[in-house]
């Protein structure tokens, strides 16, 4: 009987040891071409599935990627690694709209397309949502501009929603020369902020039932709730051509510095001040556009604007930030956060700027120390003389049950694993 209960434990004990090894994920050797520091690797998870660009991961390792553009019938990429090998091996594409927000909650998957959210019944189990899609919130005006609508949600049943400017600087006649910015700006009632929807209510009109959270965000396509401070983040995209407009007053060189990509803070009434302002890191102060009178110097009303938490390079285009909660990682990044730079296309003569993640370390609800970059390498060239030379561009970021990074690619439908201490 003794014998016979070694033999039982030694089996388990064999078991135990086969089934972690079969759990170890791999990386690939090139890292999938990233350079990352020292400790991290990472491999390809799933590739060539579209124009990819949030994601969101379920507790069970599942993962959903908004599309762009529908591929395959579908705007939503569901992925699954069922034989544990730290890779996708079961790819659906489900639903009819394409966008960029996408978000798992209480139960359901949401979806931000353009012009409305929606969301689908998830069955415990299942990959693939319900067919049905029902309607959160609409009315959101058709733009051919920063049209996306990213989505964040809180403890307490609400969604937040980015709804972007379709302008520059609300000039009288967009992006061009000597038109002057309209004062006050109409863009503002319905766009160029974060708006807040209740998440389980149905039909929810954004003009009749969403509730302006925030104002003067010309467009956050980076927003996400810190559930560990229980406050709202979000990265704006700066505007555009201060040299091609006013060479009186700007060089091409510092048009390309000009303005910082802000991380904001975002509380309840909020104003970070476009139009009518944007932030100068040389100065280290908000200044007046020169739309509405400024010459690059001047502060005006933009001394009451509210301030960002740090300033990025110009122009690099912060498409998702997300705050690390998992234990994968070393100590160091718990509650950072981590920010995906699509990268920038009006840079020149200067390189342009990107194409990278960088990591913000975090005490609280602030900054701690200087932003990093963590991952590089997606563009795949040295330097990158415009967009098109950029063989990948990150795009959303989402965290595995593992503490896993993940991180979409919207050129070629690339999502990155990032893991630590792999074999």
């Amino acid at each position: 009987m003794k014998q016979f209960g070694f033999l039982i434990i030694c089996l388990a004990f064999f078991t135990a040891c086969q089934t972690n090894t079969e759990k170890i994920i791999l990386a690939d050797q090139d890292n999938a071409g990233l350079k990352l520091p020292e400790g991290f690797k990472a491999l390809v998870y799933a590739d060539s599935i579209g124009h990819a660009r949030h994601l969101d991961i379920n507790s069970n390792g599942d993962v959903y990627v908004s599309l762009s553009r529908v591929r395959n019938g579908g705007g939503i990429v569901c992925l699954r690694d069922e034989n544990n090998d730290g890779r996708a091996d079961v790819i659906n594409y489900h639903g009819i709209y394409e966008g960029t927000g996408i978000g798992l909650h209480n139960g359901y998957l949401y979806f931000g397309a353009d012009t409305l959210i929606v969301r689908y019944k998830l069955t415990e189990g299942e990959l693939v949502p319900s067919a049905n899609a029902e309607i959160v919130a609409a009315g959101f005006t058709p733009e051919n501009q920063h049209a996306t609508k990213p989505i964040a949600f809180d403890k307490n049943g609400n969604m937040y929603v980015t709804v972007g400017a379709p302008s520059n600087a609300c000039q009288i006649e967009d992006r061009t020369k000597g038109s002057k910015g309209i004062d006050p700006c109409p863009l503002l009632d319905l766009h160029g902020g974060i708006w807040r929807f209740k998440a389980d209510v149905l039909n929810q009109d954004q003009a009749k039932d969403g509730y302006r959270f925030a104002t003067g965000i010309r467009n956050a396509v980076a927003i996400s709730w810190n559930t560990t401070e229980n406050k709202l983040y979000a990265l704006q995209h700066g505007r555009d051509q201060l040299a091609q407009f006013y060479p009186e007053l700007y060089t091409e060189e510092q048009s390309s510095q000009l303005p910082a990509e802000e991380f904001l803070l975002v509380e309840d009434g909020s104003n970070f001040g476009w139009p009518y302002c944007y932030f100068d890191p040389m100065l280290n102060k908000k200044v007046l556009g020169p739309e509405y009178g400024g010459d690059g110097q001047k502060e005006d009303r933009c001394a009451s604007a509210d301030d960002p938490l740090l300033a990025f390079p110009a122009h690099t285009a912060p498409n998702d930030v997300l705050f690390y909660t998992g234990d994968m990682f070393p100590e160091k990044y718990k509650n950072g956060a981590f920010i995906a730079f699509h990268g920038s296309w009006n840079r020149a003569p200067q390189p342009q700027e990107g194409y990278y993640v960088v990591f913000v370390p975090f005490k609280g609800a602030i900054p701690a120390g200087s932003w990093e970059i963590f991952a590089s390498g997606f563009a795949g060239v040295e330097s990158v003389k415009s967009p098109r030379d950029a063989q990948h561009r990150p795009c959303g970021l989402a965290q595995g049950p593992d503490g896993s990074l993940y991180v979409s690619d919207d050129v070629n439908g690339r999502i990155y694993r990032i893991i630590f201490n792999a074999r």
